[in-house]
């Protein structure tokens, strides 16, 4: 199982890697393909909005299935091909394709670590692992920065999209030798996700995991690329390290937030604490949007710090799940985590349009304030929720 857990946490350095890579791409597809922000952002919110779409069924295919053959066959179909097909692609059309193909594969990656550490370990210890999941996993985000400009200055963005449809492909052979699959669970009791949903105590917990992971990931995703290059003329070197320390910042919150819950003794203050902090950091970037450089990606990094806080949400409403329907369970938050992310980017693809061509500023004040108004309604509900601990 341990080699198995490695290449999960592999194959999530890759899921990490695609949800953010076309920020720092942003410039060299426009220059070749004629793909400006607003596709970028369409093509964005297709991955995240796939990857949403899937969690349901890979939630059942967890539960009834296994996540060796859940996650390995559909990171290979999905993934791999995806990857080669955006390497091929000449039009927006072929990044949509292949960005909606990525998503579909890269859906099981994380859930099927989830699932074996809700099977497999104490419950008190989910939020810690899935942090550090999520924390190791999320190199991924940090090759998808300066790595990945100087690839593409080197060998080229299709050649570097080829070596990742390869890496992708071995990854996932990998996971169908090496994961076991926990041992099934037999009950009498009946259940799926549509009673999850009707279990109040979920209805606090969803709003704000829905927006939560939307201003962190979405941005760091893609609009901090046009963003610098927008309002401060940074290149594609310049973006990817800035890219990079927004990266690791978010590496750092997450692995900061994995220990907290049992630290101090809670999780719904734990996470309304670090979502308001973030909304103030996003209201800060707002009031100094174009002040400095320098100033704008500190608070670029300190939005990926307090924004982290997505696997203590897991943890949260996994304590409320039957052990039946783990595997849905933890699913089910994925999708409204990583769903709400494709609805917001594509509505962030919107605002842009609707404020593009005068101020250069103009539509990154928008789309933040769309984020973090979102974010802050999302907190203010998850204050009616029921705390719990293991």
């Amino acid at each position: 199982m341990q080699t198995g857990l490695i290449l999960l946490c592999l194959a999530y350095v890759l899921s990490q890697f695609f949800r953010a890579f076309l920020a720092v791409l942003s410039g060299v597809l426009q220059q070749d393909l004629g793909t400006g922000p607003d596709d970028l952002a369409f093509a964005s919110s297709l991955w995240f909005l796939s990857f949403a779409a899937m969690q349901l069924p890979v939630g059942w295919a967890l539960d009834r299935i296994g996540p060796r053959r859940t996650g390995s066959v559909l990171l290979l179909i999905g993934g791999g091909g995806g990857a080669l097909l955006f390497a091929m692609a000449t039009s927006s059309l072929h990044i949509n394709i292949a960005m909606l193909l990525i998503g579909v594969g890269c859906s099981p990656v994380l859930m099927a670590s989830y699932y074996i550490f809700a099977r497999e370990y104490p419950p008190a210890r989910f939020a810690t692992l899935a942090a550090l999941m999520l924390g190791v996993g999320s190199v991924g985000n940090l090759v998808a920065s300066y790595p990945l400009a100087l690839a593409t200055e080197w060998i080229g963005w299709r050649a570097s999209m080829v070596g990742l449809a390869v890496a992708t492909g071995v990854v996932a052979v990998g996971l169908f030798f090496t994961v076991r699959d926990p041992a099934a669970v037999t009950s009498d009791e009946k259940g799926s996700v549509f009673g999850l949903l009707k279990m109040p105590v979920m209805w606090a917990i969803l709003p704000l995991m829905f927006v939560n992971y939307a201003p962190a990931g979405a941005f760091r995703g893609l609009w901090i690329g046009p963003y610098l290059n927008d309002v401060f003329g940074l290149n594609t070197a310049q973006i990817g390290q800035a890219t990079l320390v927004m990266g690791l910042a978010m590496i750092a919150g997450t692995l900061i937030y994995g220990p907290l819950d049992r630290i101090l003794g809670t999780r719904k203050w734990v996470v309304f604490t670090g979502n308001i902090a973030a909304a103030l950091m996003i209201f800060t970037l707002v009031a100094l949007i174009d002040l400095n450089v320098f100033v704008s990606v500190a608070l670029m990094a300190m939005i990926g710090i307090f924004g982290g806080s997505f696997p203590v949400m897991i943890a949260h409403g996994r304590s409320f799940f039957p052990a039946h329907l783990v595997g849905r369970g933890v699913t089910l938050m994925n999708l409204f985590g990583i769903g709400g992310v494709g609805v917001m980017q594509f509505a962030s693809g919107r605002i842009h349009q609707t404020y593009a061509g005068g101020d250069a500023a103009a539509p990154y004040v928008a789309i933040l304030l769309f984020f973090g108004l979102s974010l802050l309604m999302g907190a203010l509900i998850y204050l009616f929720s029921r705390d719990s601990i293991d």
